[in-house]
């Protein structure tokens, strides 16, 4: 097998449809679309994530008088140089933002006032902005030293499970807040009962209901410091009842967080499938309910760099479509033609569909996010959904061949 020239794979890693035009369209891919088989994106996104990770660790260490005097000189140029690199990083953000798909009607102004505006690009303005008003406005040293742990939230851009964490938090919000509600709610009645009981004690530490909810809190939450505790056989007797009242009030939000974050993976899962299956262009007769449907029988599967896809010849065969990376695919039938490099969104095997047997051989150029319909599959929606399946033949035997246009390739003796 011919193996694909460097240049080859940096052809095809670009979407179909069209080329990068420039260096914004090129930042904007690394800065913004969040290409994860793009090994400029991931080499970006991790220098920045071990920097912000950095900036944390250098504050934690600067608060220690010690170290702080005698390396104040390295803080303070790896503070500017973080400065440095955060602005650049924003400002470049703010440049790029007119490629991004919903700014692209608006007018560059327009577009970037409102791109600042969304919840990252605050995150990143306060990240720089103390050190400059520092030099407008006279602040405490250790104010701007606490404000820039606000670095640390700029790894919500960076770090996907931070972003989920986020997203879990906000979409339970509603009912994280019933519980904090209860929470309060048995921390007065826990403070209330135990004053009641004990308050009345000659040097009780329990003689105001304020008092007795920091007992309460440190029950409820299962710490239990014994600074303060009760010492009549009534107040036991309650503190026994609070303390497992808490166990099992701790386990409701712990639940409620950990199933939230299953569904959202499914979610995510079910989101990525289901946007390679819509952008397939062989799909582009399906309306999203069909889609929706597809999915059932759909597979997702990822192949890295160099390994084996399919081969001619295999059973059952199968129509691959891929969401992300670059495929060298040969017909086994036509030995003749040259292989051909396929990318991101394009596909290969309506023929293999259809006679069951795989036509294509195909290989891995780069690392490739693909979605998979064999023919066994195939076949479970003709008798399943009838009328999905029959739309379905109709958009394969309409599939344009992927070899259409290679070269032929010169065989030993020709000539």
């Amino acid at each position: 097998m011919t193996q694909p020239t460097s240049q080859d794979i940096a052809t095809s890693a670009t979407p179909a449809g069209g080329k990068h035009r420039g260096l914004k369209a090129r930042l904007y891919r690394i800065l913004e679309a969040g290409h994860s088989h793009d090994w400029q994106s991931r080499l970006f996104e991790g220098a920045m994530a071990s920097l912000i990770i950095l900036n944390v660790v250098a504050f934690t260490v600067e608060t220690v008088p010690s170290i702080h005097d005698k390396h104040a000189f390295f803080f303070l140029v790896f503070d500017l140089f973080s400065i440095g690199v955060f602005t650049i990083e924003y400002a470049a953000r703010l440049w790029v933002c007119t490629e991004h798909p919903p700014f692209r009607g608006l007018s560059p102004t327009r577009a970037r006032l409102k791109f600042a505006r969304s919840p990252l690009m605050v995150v990143d303005f306060l990240a720089i902005a103390p050190f400059y008003l520092s030099f407008l406005f006279a602040m405490d040293l250790r104010v701007l030293r606490i404000l820039r742990l606000l670095r640390f939230f700029k790894l919500a851009r960076f770090s996907p499970a931070f972003n989920t964490m986020l997203r879990v938090l906000s979409r339970e919000r509603d009912a994280l807040l019933g519980v904090l509600i209860v929470l309060i709610g048995m921390v007065i009645i826990a403070a209330s009962l135990l004053y009641l009981v004990e308050g009345n004690r000659p040097g009780s530490e329990f003689s105001t209901v304020p008092e007795a909810m920091w007992w309460a809190i440190a029950t409820l939450t299962t710490v239990g410091y014994g600074d303060v505790t009760p010492v009549t056989a009534i107040g036991k007797l309650l503190a026994g009842v609070v303390m497992v009242c808490g166990l099992g009030f701790f386990a409701l939000p712990i639940g409620i967080i950990a199933s939230a974050f299953m569904d959202e993976f499914r979610r995510q899962d079910f989101i990525v499938t289901w946007g390679m299956a819509a952008r397939a262009p062989i799909f582009s007769g399906l309306n999203p309910s069909e889609i929706a449907e597809l999915l059932r029988v759909l597979k997702a599967r990822t192949a890295p760099p160099g390994s084996l896809i399919a081969t001619d010849g295999e059973r059952p065969g199968a129509l691959f479509m891929i969401g992300a990376g670059a495929v060298e695919i040969r017909d086994g039938d036509r030995p003749e033609l040259a292989p051909v490099i396929l990318d991101e969104g394009q596909y290969w095997g309506a023929r293999s569909l259809m006679t069951g047997v795989q036509g294509e051989t195909a290989l891995a150029v780069a690392t490739c996010d693909l979605i998979v319909l064999d023919q066994e599959d195939f076949r479970t929606l003709g008798r399943t959904r009838p009328h999905l399946h029959a739309k379905l033949i109709e958009s394969v035997r309409n599939a344009p061949d992927p070899f259409k246009d290679a070269p032929r390739v010169e065989q030993e003796g020709d000539g």
